[in-house]
């Protein structure tokens, strides 16, 4: 069962959500603005008791405990966005809930995000990344697959509630990955697996490859590798294994404006970034499974002197 939508409150409260944020120096022009960037964001304590006036939508990366207590019979819909550092996982962990079924009473664990109807990350989406609970809280611990989950909640019941504790685990093998701030060196493998693997930061950026091996390393009998340099418009050439550059307009990466098309074995360091100017600037490697792939990027904030004249500004097709 898909979780439940929080976008309705938000489409007609659009400056109502909370005060800006996530480094706010770096606002893109506002068609471009995503709504994080109107998110309140500060650290938890260790116990925090979630205020719905003040945190309905909550965005943190701190561990602790959190608690919430409805103050009325509203069936007001509520989240709480979980991120961390690109090499770790949520864990969550509901210490108690007391949430009646009536009245539409529901708490649903989401191991991504979802916002606007749009999931994250698209490519893995499957039921078993949504939990959804009201009366009987969750035994087991809840991990998710990548740095971001979601809790939404909606308890039209004065004085019902819950509490649950984050913790950030270690991830081995990050797949994927999400990115506030746009600042960084990152870099996506498929581990030598089928399936794609993609990195979201959740603003405009400039984007560098310092790095490439995608479709050339196969996993077994050849020892020697040949630098082919970097193969552009790998797409129209009918490769299996390439890197889309680009930017989409919400958390859905499948859905993505693609800049570039990229593979091949190429160590030495891009001679110029791409400039994304979209609300999320998008990586994804797609992967065939018959190579070691990986691709090291570094990230940096978009200079708003380069909106104009980006490479990619993403939407300019529906005008």
């Amino acid at each position: 069962m898909r979780p439940f939508l929080i976008v309705e409150w938000m489409i007609n409260h659009p400056y109502d959500v909370f005060e800006v944020g996530w480094r706010g120096e770096h606002r893109s022009p506002e068609k471009l603005m995503s709504w994080f960037s109107r998110v309140r964001r500060y650290p938890i304590p260790t116990h925090k008791v979630i205020d719905p006036a003040e945190d309905c939508f909550l965005v943190t990366s701190e561990e602790g405990e959190l608690f919430f207590k409805s103050p009325s019979d509203e069936p007001t819909v509520c989240g709480i966005y979980m991120i961390t550092d690109p090499d770790k996982r949520i864990q969550v962990m509901f210490n108690y809930l007391d949430v009646p079924c009536e009245n539409g009473g529901l708490v649903a664990w989401v191991d991504g995000w979802e916002l606007n109807g749009q999931v994250w990350p698209a490519d893995s989406w499957d039921d078993d990344r949504v939990i959804e609970s009201c009366d009987q809280r969750p035994q087991r611990k809840l991990v998710s697959r990548q740095n971001a989950a979601l809790i939404q909640y909606r308890v039209p019941a004065r004085g019902k509630g819950f509490a649950v504790t984050i913790r950030h685990l270690r991830n081995a093998r990050p797949c994927n990955l999400m990115l506030f701030g746009a600042e960084g060196v990152y870099t996506l493998r498929n581990h030598g697996v089928t399936g794609n693997c993609s990195l979201i930061a959740v603003s405009p950026a400039t984007v560098r490859v310092l790095d490439l091996n995608v479709g050339q390393s196969v996993k077994r009998g050849t020892l020697l590798e040949m630098e082919t340099g970097t193969i552009h418009h790998c797409t129209k050439r009918g490769l299996a294994d390439y890197v889309d550059i680009g930017g989409a307009s919400g958390l859905d990466h499948t859905k993505m404006e693609v800049y570039d098309s990229i593979c091949g074995l190429d160590s030495k360091e891009a001679y110029r970034p791409a400039f994304i100017a979209c609300e999320d600037t998008v990586v994804r490697l797609v992967s065939s499974g018959s190579f070691q792939n990986s691709i090291t990027l570094a990230f940096a904030p978009l200079p708003v002197e380069q909106y104009e004249h980006a490479d990619l500004i993403c939407g300019l097709s529906d005008i």
